[in-house]
């Protein structure tokens, strides 16, 4: 059966604005997308690093300095919090797939936690770092 109103109605949800409220649940799986890419974007650094190390001590300072920066700590805190916010949502459709918690404010409250979490042990993961 044709579909009349399929002109009335916005084509995608990533229309966001005036025809797409955005919600919890549709930014984390987005930012799920985006952290798997920056997760991958951030090992082709440690590539880099391994193969500075591997080549010369003089490539592997300048790496090093560049790595150890202020600007090179920030990225390294940012790519961690990317992997915990990646492996938070992966766990978070594990548990979608057994069929559990899939009702919208359970789901919610799993977006928020992914986010909090993800910040949580990012702090803790740096803290560590520093200590050891």
């Amino acid at each position: 059966m044709a579909d009349v109103n399929r002109g009335n109605r916005p084509l995608s949800p990533f229309m966001i604005g005036p025809y797409y409220r955005p919600q919890m649940t549709s930014m984390s799986s987005i930012m799920v997308r985006i952290t798997g890419i920056a997760s991958l974007i951030s090992m082709f650094f440690v590539v880099c690093w391994f193969l500075a190390a591997a080549t010369s001590p003089e490539a592997f300072k300048m790496i090093d300095g560049i790595y150890t920066s202020w600007i090179g700590n920030a990225a390294v805190f940012l790519a961690t919090w990317a992997l915990w916010f990646h492996m938070l949502g992966r766990l978070r459709h594990v548990v979608w797939d057994f069929g559990y918690l899939l009702d919208v404010e359970t789901s919610e409250k799993m977006g928020w936690g992914m986010f909090i979490g993800a910040t949580i042990l990012s702090v803790l993961t740096a803290i560590v770092f520093l200590v050891c």
